[in-house]
C-alpha cells in the first residue's frame, strides 16, 4: 500500500523528534489498570473530566472516573486505542468485524453496553469529531484509532451521564484524551506477529517537546503502522464442491478471507502553548491521521450466483465464466484520513476567575473503492474495479467557558462554571463512478445491478446536509462543610432540526470517615440525531448462507417518500435518566478502590427498522428485496456493577501494584419493536457478555518491569442473518492472559518483549458461519486471530 503525497509529508512532519516514550509517573490515587512502574502514591492527582472544579482529584469526584496512564496506555501491543482501552476497562468493549464494510477499519466501542455514539469523546476537554461511518442501527461515533498512543499523557474516563455538562453523546459516560505537553523526546519501534505466522505487524512513533523560552511549550508526535492481513479461514464447501465438479479449474484455496485487514495508517499530534501574560495563554492542539486498507467480501460461487453468471438474453453469447471462471471475491478498499484542530485563548482574572474561549474544526473523510469485481447488468461493458464514492463528516465548535469561585464562608468556595457554544455539523455524500450504481440492460434479464458486492453512492444519495445548534449550561459545585460535596448542572441546547432539549444533573458525596466516601449522581441526558442520521441512504448486499444467493437491501432517508409510504416519521432525540450511586475509599499504603451500581434508562433509541418488500407498483430499479429506515424505536433499561481495586506499595526489593476491575452490565428492551420481536430483542440484550473482569499485576526490581493481565469476558449470543431467519449461537466465557517483561539497558534505552493470549486460547467455533468458510464469529468482543508476541525498543532523552 502506497501513501498520496500529503501523508508522506506529514510523515517528514513528525519524523525529526528522535525518540521513546518512557513511563511517567503521576501524583495522585492509585490509576485504574497502572504498572508498578508508573503507579503514584495516593495524593492529589486533579481530574478534569465530570467537574469543572481544579481543584477535585480521583477520589474527590462526585462520579466514577477512571484514569489510565500514559504507561498503561502503551502496554498494549495493538495501535488502535479502542482495543487498548477494551483490555484495560471491562465496561468497554470493542469489536473486530471482519468483512463489515467500512466497519473492519473504523471500529464500534461501547461503554457500558450502549450504542458506539452515545459515548462522548473528547482531546484536552473539547468535544471530538465523529467519524463520516453509520455503523450498526446508525451509529455515528468517534474513530478512536485516529489518535497515536505515544502523543497521550492520560485518559480520564467518567463512567456517568454527562449530557448536562457537555451537551450531545454523554448518555454512556465521556473519554477525555489529555495530551502530553511535557518536554523531552521519545522514539519507539515495535514489531509484532501471531503464533500462526501471519498479522505482521511493524510500528514507530517519535514525540519531541521543546520549550518556549519559560513561557510554553511545542510538542509533536507522530506515529506510522503498517499491519498485514490475518487468516483463520477454511475453504467454503461450496467450493470445494465447485472444484471436485470442475478438476480442471484452480480454485482459490480460500475463496475467502475471514481476519484482520491489510492496513496502514500514519498518526500525527501537535500540543501547543504560550503565556502571553499571567492572565492570558495562547493554546493550540490537533489530531491527524491518514490510512488506507482492504478486506475481503463474500465469494460469488459461479455455480450458485445466478444473478452474476447467468445467461441473459441481453448479452447473446457473453457469460463472465470467461472473466472469473472459478467466481470472485470482491475486496473493499478505503482510504481513510481526518484531522482535528483546536485553539483557544484561557487565563484568570484575579485570584476567582478563570476563562477559556476557543474554536475547533474537524473533519473525517473515508473514500471506498471495489476491485475484483464486476456490475453484472452492464455485460461486456461492466469494469473489475469501481470508484464508490466519498463520505465526510465536518464539524466546527465555537465554545465560551468561564468559572467565578464565589467565598460564601463555608468549606470552600461555590464553584460556577458557565459557558455557551455553537456547533455545526455538515456530512456530504459525493458519487461514485456511474459504472458502480448503474442498472445496465442486463437488470431486466435478472442480471444485478450496481458495482457487485457494495454498490456505489449514486447522485440520488449524494447531497450535503447540515444541522447547527447553540447552548448555554451552568455548572455549580459547593462544599458547605468539609465532608459533603454537592453539585447541580443544567445545559439549555437548540438544534436546527428538531428544536430544543434542556438536561440537568444532580451530585452528592459525603466523607463521614476520613479516606471512605459514598457519592451518588441523577442525570437526564441526550443524543441528537446527526445530519447524516436524518438525510442519508445506503445500499447493501448480503449472502444468504442458505441459498448463498446475493440479495440487495435498501436503507432509505427517514424523509424519503418511499420510507414515509411504509410509515417513516422525522427522527428525535434519544433521551436518557441516569442513576449512579456508589462507594470509594483510598488508604494511606497504596490500597484504593470503589464499587458504583448504576442505572441507564434511554428512550425513543434510534434503530433501523425491520426491512419490508417494496411496495408494489413502485419502481424498484435497484432491485432491492427489502427496505428499512432509521427511527425511534425502542426504549432500554440498563443496569451494572462497576468494581475496581488498586494496589501500589514497595514489597522485597522491589515495588509492585495490582489492579483488579469488574462490570456487571445488563440491558433490557422495555418497549418498540424489540420488546415485541423475541429474535431482536434477543440480539440486542445478549450480543455483548454481561460480565466482564480485568486482572494486572506489575513488579519493579531494578532495571526490570513485569507485567501479567488477565481479562475475563462471560458468554454472549451471536446472531446470523438470513433472509429465511435469524440463527443464534451461544458462546461461553473465554479468559485471555497477557505477559511482558522491561529491561531498561541504561537511563535512555529500553527493550520490551511479551506476548497477548499468551496460551494461544480461541473461543468456540461459529457453526451458522461455516457455510462461509469463517471459522471464529466475526462479531465476537474480543480478537478471535489466537496468541501474538511483540519486542518494542525505545529511547528517551
Amino acid at each position: 500500500m502506497k501513501f498520496t503525497t500529503g501523508s508522506a509529508i506529514i510523515a517528514l512532519q513528525f519524523a525529526c523528534a528522535p525518540a521513546f516514550a518512557q513511563t511517567q509517573a503521576q501524583s495522585g490515587p492509585v490509576s485504574l489498570s497502572e504498572t508498578a512502574t508508573d503507579a503514584p502514591e495516593p495524593g492529589g492527582d486533579i481530574v478534569v473530566t465530570g467537574t469543572r472544579d481544579r481543584s477535585r482529584t480521583q477520589f474527590d469526584t462526585m462520579a466514577p472516573v477512571d484514569v489510565l496512564s500514559a504507561a498503561a496506555v502503551r502496554s498494549s501491543v495493538s495501535d488502535d486505542l479502542s482495543d487498548t482501552m477494551a483490555q484495560l476497562l471491562p465496561s468497554f468493549n470493542v469489536q473486530r468485524l471482519p468483512a463489515a464494510d467500512g466497519q473492519a477499519f473504523v471500529r464500534p466501542a461501547t461503554l457500558r453496553g450502549l450504542s458506539p455514539d452515545q459515548t462522548l469523546v473528547l482531546i484536552n476537554g473539547k468535544r471530538y469529531h465523529r467519524s463520516a461511518l453509520l455503523g450498526t442501527r446508525g451509529a455515528q461515533a468517534s474513530d478512536l484509532a485516529g489518535i497515536p498512543s505515544l502523543a497521550i499523557k492520560r485518559i480520564e474516563v467518567l463512567r456517568d451521564g454527562a449530557s448536562a455538562q457537555y451537551g450531545s453523546d454523554a448518555i454512556a459516560g465521556v473519554i477525555n484524551i489529555i495530551l502530553d505537553d511535557s518536554e523531552g523526546m521519545d522514539a519507539f519501534g515495535q514489531f509484532s506477529q501471531y503464533y500462526r505466522g501471519d498479522g505482521k505487524k511493524y510500528q514507530a512513533g517519535a514525540r519531541g517537546g521543546i520549550a518556549l523560552g519559560d513561557r510554553g511549550a511545542l510538542v509533536f508526535t507522530g506515529e506510522y503502522s503498517h499491519g498485514e492481513a490475518t487468516s483463520r479461514t477454511r475453504q467454503r464447501p461450496d467450493a470445494i464442491a465447485f472444484q471436485n465438479a470442475n478438476p480442471n479449474l484452480k480454485v482459490p484455496n480460500p475463496v475467502q478471507r475471514w481476519g484482520r485487514p491489510d492496513e496502514e495508517r500514519i498518526r500525527g499530534a501537535i500540543d501547543a502553548h504560550y503565556d502571553l501574560s499571567e492572565a492570558a495563554t495562547l493554546y493550540a492542539f490537533g489530531t491527524v491521521q491518514q490510512g488506507e486498507g482492504v478486506t475481503d467480501f463474500n465469494w460469488r460461487n459461479p455455480a450458485g450466483t445466478g444473478s452474476v453468471f447467468n445467461p441473459s438474453t441481453a448479452f447473446p453469447g457473453f457469460s463472465f465464466l470467461t472473466l472469473y471462471p472459478t467466481g470472485f471475491t470482491p475486496r473493499l478498499g478505503t482510504t481513510f484520513s481526518d484531522y482535528q484542530t483546536n485553539g483557544g485563548v484561557r487565563g484568570a482574572i484575579g485570584d476567582r476567575f478563570t476563562y477559556d474561549v476557543s474554536a475547533a474544526a474537524g473533519r473525517s473523510r473515508i473514500e471506498y473503492t471495489l476491485g475484483e469485481t464486476l456490475n453484472a447488468s452492464l455485460g461486456p461493458l461492466s469494469p473489475t474495479s469501481f470508484y464508490l464514492g466519498r463520505l465526510e463528516q465536518r464539524e466546527f465548535n465555537l465554545n465560551a467557558d468561564f468559572v467565578y469561585r464565589l467565598p460564601v464562608g463555608t468549606s470552600e468556595p461555590v464553584n460556577i462554571a458557565f459557558g455557551a457554544e455553537r456547533r455545526v455539523e455538515t456530512y456530504q455524500v459525493s458519487a461514485g463512478d456511474p459504472a458502480s450504481y448503474a442498472v445496465g440492460p442486463g437488470a431486466a434479464t435478472g442480471l444485478a445491478p450496481n458495482s457487485n458486492g457494495f454498490p456505489g453512492f449514486s447522485p440520488l444519495a449524494a447531497g450535503t446536509f447540515d444541522q447547527t445548534s447553540y447552548a448555554g449550561y451552568l455548572d455549580l459545585e459547593w462544599k458547605p462543610v468539609e465532608m459533603l460535596t454537592l453539585g447541580a448542572a443544567g445545559r439549555y441546547e437548540n438544534f436546527s432540526a428538531f428544536g430544543d432539549t434542556f438536561n440537568y444533573k444532580l451530585s452528592a458525596r459525603v466523607e463521614p470517615v476520613k479516606g471512605i466516601a459514598a457519592r451518588a449522581t441523577y442525570s437526564t441526558g441526550f443524543r441528537a440525531p446527526t445530519p447524516a442520521q436524518l438525510n442519508t441512504s445506503q445500499t447493501t448486499q448480503g449472502l444468504d448462507t442458505v441459498t448463498l444467493q446475493i440479495f440487495n437491501q435498501g436503507r432509505l432517508s427517514p424523509t424519503d417518500p418511499l420510507a414515509a409510504g411504509l410509515g417513516a416519521k422525522p427522527l428525535t432525540p434519544e433521551t436518557s435518566r441516569t442513576l449512579t450511586a456508589g462507594l470509594t475509599f483510598q488508604s494511606g499504603f497504596g490500597l484504593s478502590g470503589s464499587i458504583d451500581l448504576y442505572q441507564i434508562n434511554v428512550d425513543d433509541r434510534f434503530s433501523q427498522s425491520a426491512g419490508v418488500p417494496p411496495p408494489g407498483g413502485v419502481p424498484n430499479p435497484q432491485r432491492f428485496t427489502s427496505i428499512s429506515f432509521f427511527t425511534n424505536d425502542f426504549d432500554t433499561r440498563t443496569r451494572g456493577v462497576d468494581a475496581v481495586l488498586s494496589y501500589a506499595h514497595p514489597v522485597g526489593p522491589g515495588r509492585a501494584s495490582l489492579s483488579l476491575a469488574y462490570n456487571y452490565n445488563q440491558t433490557k428492551v422495555t418497549r418498540g419493536a424489540f420488546a415485541t420481536n423475541n429474535t431482536q430483542r434477543r440480539i440486542f440484550e445478549e450480543r455483548l457478555p454481561k460480565h466482564n473482569a480485568t486482572a494486572t499485576i506489575g513488579y519493579d526490581i531494578g532495571p526490570v518491569a513485569l507485567l501479567a493481565r488477565g481479562r475475563y469476558y462471560g458468554a454472549w449470543t451471536d446472531v446470523t442473518g438470513n433472509t429465511t431467519g435469524d440463527l443464534f449461537q451461544r458462546f461461553g466465557s473465554i479468559a485471555l492472559f497477557d505477559l511482558s517483561a522491561r529491561y531498561a539497558v541504561n537511563e535512555h534505552v529500553s527493550v520490551r518483549v511479551g506476548a497477548e493470549n499468551l496460551f494461544n486460547t480461541y473461543p468456540d467455533e461459529a457453526t451458522n458461519q461455516a457455510v462461509r468458510g469463517l471459522i471464529y464469529s466475526r462479531n465476537a468482543p474480543y480478537d478471535t486471530d489466537g496468541g501474538q508476541y511483540y519486542v518494542r525498543l525505545g529511547v528517551t532523552f
